[in-house]
């Protein structure tokens, strides 16, 4: 999996590390079980401060996209493991929903938009 990271973006480097790997994960480049690099590897290989890494790192085991093992490193979990996050995900997604709600934007809409953004990421049938 290429990571690219934009550092003129207004996103913090780290929120895109996050992101990068929570859809590498959603198009099924990694799977349960993979390790990431390690902080300093991939801090080396992006041309970013280990900090920032870390940081990712613990916004992705705080999720419950991976378990950090100490001095195993980073590996990814499984969909088993992540299931408690839901609630955590029905809080995300309700100013969002509301949002599309209050710019006029009818079921339908919404969830043609969510049903899009789905295949994008996972590839159409």
């Amino acid at each position: 999996m290429i990571i690219r990271i934009e550092p003129q973006s207004e996103v913090p480097l780290y929120t895109q590390l996050t992101n990068v790997i929570i859809e590498g994960v959603a198009r099924g480049y990694m799977h349960a079980g993979d390790s990431l690099p390690s902080v300093r590897s991939l801090a080396a290989d992006l041309g970013v401060n280990m900090h920032t890494v870390n940081k990712s790192y613990h916004e992705l085991e705080k999720k419950g996209i991976i378990s950090i093992i100490p001095k195993s490193g980073a590996v990814i979990n499984s969909p088993a493991e992540m299931n408690h996050f839901i609630d955590r995900l029905k809080d995300e997604f309700k100013p969002m929903i509301a949002e599309a709600l209050a710019l006029g934007l009818e079921m339908e809409q919404i969830l043609e938009l969510v049903t899009s953004l789905i295949l994008d990421i996972k590839g159409k049938p």
